[in-house]
């Protein structure tokens, strides 16, 4: 492999890793800080102490995924300097500006608050410390907005002049309103909240299942959890569905890839399925679904969308000879992945959002509790027991969705790394070897997963032992 796809390779195996961790912290913080809110708002002793309990229990877990969130993330600010030092150079003005206030305003924000609120149990107010929660959530979710801001110029590139061979920025106020960050973020958000209250669901399942001591306080925070997971699974979808009509305006050929559309039609169809004949320009077969695409993008079964092909050559009027179709066929099929995945997680919790409310509450312990060496056959076969058994099993799907989500974002603007502005084989350090490649990746890698067997491991270590009673600590 040349040097270019070695780096290439690299920085999506430890971007993909650490976008396991984002949506997490951006999902579980608000969580938390919901949960604490509940906790200050509420009644009788008795509620406040469990309440209290469950705060500690979901913040721990956060922590958790917060240090590896940060631990990993530090990497990426490593590669523009070494691996890709032709970007960092042509683009250092405008990247660097959201990478800066993304420390200043965001990171710093989150942590020092989150300190506060680690350590402030016993010393801050109720409500102060209630504040401190939500200005750690505010702030994680203020760093992934100036994160996306950086991202959104890559994908569209506004407020900016080209000066001495460099990019310059021209117009802040144009990169932060680029249009293209309000479908990027708010998808991020809302797959934040679809992915902290899945996981909030199949902890909660665990605890009601093999927890007797803490399944009161759990059945009633998985009433929460299925709502907050909703909530978040309603408007990935709609903002994803916003997204992709601006993306037939702001970046056509990135939708007509992950459809595989490759003439010009309309009204045009939605391709269930696609034999992708890359080197041809065409499909050899496909199964279609007639006006939907049109409808897709135009809200009316009559619309034109403009295909791979034309886009082609209209890129290389403008830009000169080149291939400028991205990885069709990894597109197409990321897609639907991605779609897949995120109506199975609506079914998902649909269905449980039926036991939460009308079955789980209402069966009783010895119906709910793991088949002991005396099980009897109407416990094993309980639908209350068989479900909450596989729930555990399901946590994998939001982090499916996330990552060939963020491979749809990150390949469908291939062969730019800034559209229009920069190829990615010249955006790579110049001085660069193979060697180092292999060297720091395979490095890298086998740090990364040794991480996540510690994180992992120790998450479930404290979930499987903390208790959450109306007892004193």
């Amino acid at each position: 492999m040349d040097i270019v796809l070695l780096s290439r390779l690299q920085f999506a195996i430890t971007t993909v890793y650490h976008f396991l961790f984002v949506p997490v912290t951006l999902g579980l913080s608000i969580f938390t800080a919901l949960l604490e809110t509940w906790y200050v708002n509420c009644g009788s002793y008795e509620k406040r102490l469990k309440i209290k309990k469950l705060v500690k229990f979901f913040g721990t877990i956060f922590l958790i995924n917060f240090a590896m969130g940060v631990v990993t993330g530090i990497v990426q600010e490593f590669h523009f300097g070494m691996n890709w030092s032709e970007y960092a150079r042509f683009m250092g003005d405008i990247f660097g500006a959201p990478l800066a206030l993304e420390a200043l305003t965001a990171f710093f924000l989150e942590s020092t608050f989150l300190g506060i609120w680690m350590f402030g149990w016993d010393k801050l107010s109720e409500k102060q410390h209630c504040i401190c929660i939500w200005l750690v959530a505010f702030g994680s979710n203020l760093s992934a907005f100036w994160i996306l801001v950086a991202n959104s110029f890559m994908q569209h590139p506004v407020g900016y002049a080209v000066e001495g061979g460099r990019a310059v920025m021209t117009d802040f106020i144009a990169l932060v309103t680029n249009p293209y960050v309000i479908g990027e973020y708010s998808h991020a958000l809302f797959a934040g909240l679809s992915t902290g209250g899945f996981i909030a669901i199949a902890v909660c399942a665990w605890k009601i299942l093999n927890d007797e001591e803490s399944r009161d306080a759990f059945t009633r925070v998985m009433k929460l959890a299925v709502v907050y997971t909703m909530i978040g699974l309603l408007g990935v979808m709609g903002s994803g569905h916003f997204h992709a009509q601006r993306l037939a305006e702001l970046n056509p050929m990135k939708l007509a890839s992950f459809e595989a559309l490759w003439e010009t039609e309309d009204p045009a169809p939605f391709a269930v399925y696609a034999d992708i004949n890359k080197e041809m320009g065409r499909n050899d077969s496909e199964f279609l679904i007639p006006y939907m695409f049109s409808f897709m993008v135009h809200n009316s079964f009559h619309g034109e969308v403009r295909g791979i092909n034309d886009l082609q050559r209209e890129a290389m009027e403008k830009y000169g000879n080149g291939n400028y179709i991205p990885d069709v066929k990894g597109m197409f099929w990321s897609f639907r992945t991605m779609i897949s995945v995120g109506g199975l997680m609506l079914f998902v919790v649909f269905i449980t959002a039926v036991f939460a409310f009308f079955i789980i509450s209402e069966d009783s312990p010895k119906k709910l509790s793991s088949p002991s060496p005396m099980w009897s056959p109407e416990s094993y076969w309980s639908p209350s027991y068989i479900w909450l058994k596989l729930l555990p099993f399901l946590v994998p799907l939001p982090f499916i969705a996330n990552s060939v989500g963020w491979y749809i974002v990150e390949a469908g603007r291939q062969p730019w790394i800034v559209v229009g502005l920069q190829r990615t084989a010249q955006a790579v350090s110049p001085n660069l070897s193979t060697g180092e490649v292999w060297l720091t990746m395979i490095g890298f890698t086998a740090i990364y997963l040794l991480l996540a067997i510690v994180a992992l491991f120790t998450a479930l270590r404290f979930i499987r032992r903390t208790k959450v009673t109306e007892q004193t600590d």
